[in-house]
């Protein structure tokens, strides 16, 4: 017998939004996995302002690399906002502190181990340097930029992520390629209104399917809400 496609649509759907802000998506009931142990990754090939990238499925993660097994880059992340413990802010971002930054547009610049911030992914080294050419700026001066700004800040997912920080730390300008093509890719889906009412099956579907959760809910809330405003 042929399967139900919702479901699997609905779990689609999820884990696009989930890559959208970084997420992690974990299986219902499971802890995820932990990071890779230090000494994963070999960090004898990067140097002091490099640009680091982490492909996901969907998007990139960004990060400027300080030395010594270390590496900035923008996280959304609520618990700056409630506590002014490092040791707890310190840990690695969990998917409820990231999704609650999300929804408050907080973040924090941090300082993460290379295993930390790759989760286990692939690392690129300066791979948008063929982009901006002759607007790469100096590896220190990358690297003091990136320090400068470690802390809080405000964050937005279109407007101030994480490779908004990186173009501005290694090449002066705050920009995001990501975005640019998110947002081509929104007004080629409201060119069919269809797609808004679809969208919002979807989301139902998942609720249905998956339950009522933050996961589910806000998904089926703010793709019509955004479609719907970018049209």
């Amino acid at each position: 017998t042929m399967k139900n496609p919702v479901p699997q649509a609905a779990s689609l759907l999820l884990e696009k939004l989930l890559l959208l802000v970084h997420v992690r998506p974990l299986s219902p009931g499971s802890g995820g996995e932990p990071p890779p142990a230090p000494g994963y990754y070999d960090t004898s090939c990067f140097k002091r302002g490099d640009l680091l990238e982490v492909p996901r499925t969907l998007f990139i993660h960004f990060g400027i690399y300080l030395g010594e097994n270390r590496v900035a880059h923008l996280m959304p992340d609520i618990l700056p906002a409630l506590t002014g413990d490092r040791r707890q802010i310190q840990q690695v971002v969990t998917n409820k502190r990231l999704i609650l930054g999300v929804i408050t547009k907080i973040a924090s610049i941090r300082v993460d181990t290379v295993e930390d911030f790759a989760y286990g992914g692939s690392i690129l080294v300066n791979h948008m340097d063929r982009l901006f050419q002759d607007q790469v700026l100096g590896s220190e001066e990358a690297a003091r930029r990136a320090e400068k700004l470690v802390g809080a800040t405000a964050y937005s997912l279109l407007w101030n992520n994480c490779e908004h920080f990186v173009t501005y730390c290694r090449y002066g300008a705050p920009v995001s390629f990501q975005t640019d093509k998110f947002c081509e890719t929104v007004k080629m889906i409201i060119r069919d209104q269809r797609s808004v009412l679809a969208s919002v099956l979807v989301g139902l579907a998942s609720i249905v399917c998956l339950g009522l959760a933050p996961s589910t809910t806000l998904p089926t809330i703010f793709i019509p809400f955004f479609l719907w405003m970018a049209g």
